[in-house]
């Protein structure tokens, strides 16, 4: 299956220098992707794509304080190359759902990330849901849409957009009692959306192993009974080892690992957006998941499990979605 990646100089031009979410870590991103890559070019999101999502009010506030330099929340800024950056980065994780859809992986290496922006707020980074954007645009065209978060952090934003909903499944591993402190077990959806919604919140310091056994378990068997037409993956590397802003303990192949388990598992084109990730080693991560992407496979390390796992793994499995 063919394999390509978006990326575009505008998604470094929404940079602060210092900043953890900054243009520095989409250079270390890009080291990742092989030569053999097909490059597409961004795509750019219309307001009436973010309003799928975002509330009409929010995004034009958006627009008016990305003139200038500020923060809209305690850490996430905006300069004046902002808004139009999040406008492509969401139309491109549109565009990456579009190739999946036509049999194609596709990784939008795109920022800011999306998965904390909540309708009407941003938050941990995030000005708008890619991924959530790009689910409910897909809709338009398809039945049933799966996004499925690896991030170190819960994605309130995305939860929130489809918690009453059962054309989506949003499956969640991260990790426990982090920011922004959501992403409990209990949180499984609401109304016609209840069981679609699945937290592992896991222990600081687990491995490949919990990983593994969360979508051996869990996560594999839900996308099997839901068959979603596309599969999205809101990408954040933050979990490796060498990461300073999280706790857990996965290696760059661990990632090559998880992509290739959800390829097999489903038999889907994956639709992958950057998310979090700002340790060294992301580029080699993000080149793990390519080498998965093109058809290799790597048998990790075995790693003992971790008990809390088994347990988070014993509830999930009650959860049922009709």
């Amino acid at each position: 299956m063919r394999s390509s990646v978006i990326y575009g100089d505008v998604f470094t031009r929404h940079d602060m220098e210092a900043h953890p979410e900054s243009g520095s870590r989409l250079r270390v991103a890009l080291s990742g992707v092989p030569e053999n890559v097909r490059w597409r070019a961004p795509v750019r999101a219309t307001e009436s794509d973010l309003e799928r999502v975002h509330r009409p009010e929010y995004i034009r506030w958006v627009r008016e304080l990305a003139r200038g330099t500020c923060f809209l929340d305690t850490n996430t800024y905006v300069t004046c190359h902002s808004f139009e950056a999040a406008l492509y980065a969401a139309g491109s994780t549109f565009a990456a759902v579009e190739r999946a859809l036509d049999g194609e992986h596709l990784f939008a290496l795109v920022r800011p990330p999306g998965h904390h922006a909540e309708p009407d707020r941003a938050m941990g980074f995030c000005i708008f849901n890619n991924a959530a954007v790009a689910a409910a645009k897909a809709l338009e065209s398809v039945d049933r849409v799966a996004i499925l978060d690896w991030d170190l952090h819960h994605g309130n934003g995305t939860q929130t957009a489809f918690y009453g909903s059962d054309r989506v499944l949003y499956c969640s591993v991260h990790q426990e009692n982090s920011f922004p402190k959501t992403g409990w077990l209990d949180e499984i959806g609401t109304s016609a959306g209840r069981g679609y919604t699945l937290n592992a919140p896991l222990a600081p310091g687990c491995t490949i192993a919990d990983y593994q056994y969360v979508f051996d378990e869990v996560f594999i068997p839900a996308l099997t009974r839901f068959r979603p037409d596309a599969l999205i993956i809101s990408a954040g590397q933050d979990a490796l080892s060498d990461d300073e802003h999280g706790g857990m303990n996965l290696e760059p192949e661990d990632y090559g690992v998880l992509a290739g388990m959800l390829i097999d598992g489903t038999d889907l084109p994956l639709a992958l957006t950057l998310e979090g990730g700002y340790g060294p080693s992301l580029g080699k991560a993000i080149g793990e998941i390519f080498s998965a992407l093109s058809g290799k496979r790597v048998v990790p390390v075995e790693r003992p499990l971790h008990r809390s796992t088994e347990r988070v793994v014993e509830i999930l499995k009650k959860v049922r979605f009709c």
